[in-house]
């Protein structure tokens, strides 16, 4: 069956810099009950949420076109799950989650940071598709930070909703609200403007987004690691539909992890493949 590929209408430029199984693929069973399902004519339309203002990984090109990293990983899974039609949609990133809480959406691409605090609302899918670690990110001449303690009293920007958010949140909590959080109401690009002006001290974001959103190099990572995780997409937790779902893109992805589908589009779109978690 040929697929159709379609764009909601809301465009809105809002972002963040930003939240392993056994086997190469799916099974035989599992490609043939997709066929099968297929030419039936029982394909299951999927709504797909994910943003247009997050540089290299969902974002609106000088044609007006929206690609990135996530957007075409989903296109590719698509062509991989002849059972489903994916149709992508675009919302501001302060808003997937709840869309996907409300049955607006059915899947949340925006590479999204398996969390401890995500997990309790949320149902991930198991087999990551990108390998990300936090940092704090200042300007290239700002040598006094190096520590979630060196930002006490300073405005840090994040998105709201972020994993980002989710770790000055967390610092905050124990040590009386030390951090002015700033949340993000720009696009990803809008941070290195706002910490090269002064507006805010810092942000934080993932080890492979910095030169995506600032290719000039005004500003640079500082300290250690503030966290690491598995990126994977998001879906409604304790809902039959949405495990299979979730079950069904796991083979999908893990095909394109074999094939080297996966690690090419990573080094496409983010200059490196950011793909496995260099500890395995």
């Amino acid at each position: 069956m040929r697929k159709s590929w379609t764009m909601a209408a809301a465009l809105l430029l809002t972002g963040v810099i930003a939240g392993c199984g056994s086997g190469a693929g799916k099974s035989a069973d599992q490609a043939k009950e997709g066929t099968a399902n297929a030419s039936a004519g029982t394909v299951k339309k999927i709504v797909v949420g994910t943003g247009t203002a997050f540089p290299k990984i969902c974002f609106i090109d000088e044609n007006g076109k929206l690609t990135g990293f996530d957007v075409e990983l989903v296109k590719e899974i698509d062509k991989r799950l002849p059972q489903y039609e994916f149709e992508l949609q675009t919302q501001e990133f302060a808003n997937l989650l709840l869309s996907l809480e409300t049955k607006k959406i059915d899947f949340v691409a925006h590479e999204m940071e398996k969390n401890p605090e995500r997990e309790q609302k949320y149902l991930f899918n198991k087999e990551p598709y990108a390998h990300w670690r936090n940092k704090i990110i200042v300007g290239k001449d700002n040598n006094s930070i190096h520590s979630l303690d060196d930002l006490k009293g300073k405005k840090v920007l994040t998105g709201a909703t972020s994993a980002e958010a989710q770790i000055l949140e967390n610092y905050n909590k124990t040590n009386n609200n030390a951090i002015n959080i700033v949340y993000q109401s720009g696009a990803a690009k809008d941070s290195v403007n706002q910490i090269t002006t002064g507006r805010v001290e810092a942000t934080i974001g993932a080890d492979f987004s910095l030169p995506l959103i600032d290719p000039q190099g005004k500003l640079k990572t500082t300290g250690d690691d503030l966290s690491e995780a598995d990126i994977l997409f998001v879906f409604r937790k304790d809902d039959p539909e949405e495990q299979k779902l979730a079950d069904d893109i796991d083979g999908a992805i893990k095909e394109l992890k074999a094939d080297g589908t996966l690690g090419n589009l990573s080094k496409q779109w983010l200059g490196s493949d950011f793909t496995a978690d260099s500890k395995k």
